[in-house]
């Protein structure tokens, strides 16, 4: 198998020839078709993310088909399209898996971060944390509803059920949520840096109902804002601009110190939350809730040995909608 490996922190990933793993019990193994490139993998790669397995293989967007099954694992899913995701196992004995938050886990492994993941031809991963796909889906389409669209859909959750909702960082999960939002009836406020017009006109094709500068006012107080950007300053930007009784969501893993604020933007029974990996439920409602949307995701192709160029286009903000691997 072929894969691209991050052998040490903050330098470029290598291609690498790797025998063809098998799977454990509970295991299964896939022929990688597409695998996404996420914020998170770039925070992996430089080092914003304490103690990754080294060597790496990143990728936590990954659709493929299942060619092998370990021990316990019903082989009628070979030959089945599968997705998976960040969350690549967990405990189940914690306090955390046992409260139904398995988000959480005390004790989880992470695909891309803390075991093998996508940029690879093939990838090893626990059964019962892999998805069943739509047989007849694009899987390049379809890889970047793993991460962006997972958060995104957690994300959105979190913020609750207003109708004026602001987004901040307009990515992969942004481009993925604004539609939903749309189909939800929902009125979506997209805020970019002021000079990205391509974003901006990117958040307008996709039904956003405001655009602005990060620091704009948008023209009516908004019932919850989402970030995305791993940007602390947006955060009491973003109280500025949510009603009283409003909700702020972290929708990252990562984010630069948030500043010192004036403790005026919090008031007025403002919220400010964060959001951590995911659940299965949570892919549970996704893929269903993006079916019914219709849903369509923008991506940008590169060959597997071009990870480096996608995230080199990722980190310095070139990408409209995702990048995408394809071995």
């Amino acid at each position: 198998m072929r894969a691209m490996v991050l052998e040490r922190i903050g330098e470029p990933l290598q291609a690498v020839e790797r025998p063809l793993p098998e799977p454990l019990a509970g295991e299964i193994r896939l022929r990688v078709e597409a695998c996404a490139v996420c914020r998170t993998d770039l925070h992996v790669v430089d080092g914003d993310l304490p103690q990754p397995k080294l060597p790496l293989v990143p990728g936590h967007e990954i659709v493929g088909i299942v060619e092998a099954v370990g021990s316990g694992v019903d082989p009628a899913r070979i030959g089945r399209r599968a997705g998976v995701p960040w969350l690549g196992h967990t405990c189940q004995s914690c306090f955390y898996c046992r409260s139904n938050a398995e988000n959480l886990c005390d004790d989880p492994l992470f695909t891309g971060y803390t075991r093998d993941g996508g940029f690879a031809t093939d990838v090893i991963a626990d059964a019962d944390y892999a998805f069943d796909l739509d047989p007849g889906g694009d899987p390049v389409s379809l890889a970047p509803l793993l991460c962006a669209g997972l958060i995104g859909w957690r994300s959105l959750k979190r913020a609750g059920d207003g109708r004026r909702i602001g987004i901040y960082g307009f990515g992969a999960a942004a481009h993925i949520i604004t539609q939903i939002c749309v189909w939800q009836g929902r009125q979506v406020y997209a805020f970019t840096r002021l000079e990205d017009a391509a974003a901006q006109r990117f958040s307008l094709d996709l039904g956003a109902f405001w655009v602005g500068g990060s620091a704009e006012l948008p023209p009516e107080p908004l019932d919850a804002a989402i970030i995305f950007a791993p940007v602390g300053s947006l955060v009491p930007a973003a109280l500025k601009v949510v009603r009283k009784g409003g909700r702020v969501v972290c929708g990252g893993i990562h984010m630069s110190d948030i500043p010192a604020m004036p403790y005026a933007v919090l008031w007025g029974e403002r919220e400010l939350v964060s959001v951590a990996n995911l659940t299965r439920q949570d892919a549970c409602e996704f893929f269903a809730i993006a079916a019914a949307a219709g849903v369509k995701t923008h991506t940008i192709l590169y060959p597997l040995e071009e990870a480096n160029r996608a995230l080199a286009d990722l980190r310095a903000g070139r990408l409209s909608g995702a990048a995408v691997l394809v071995p």
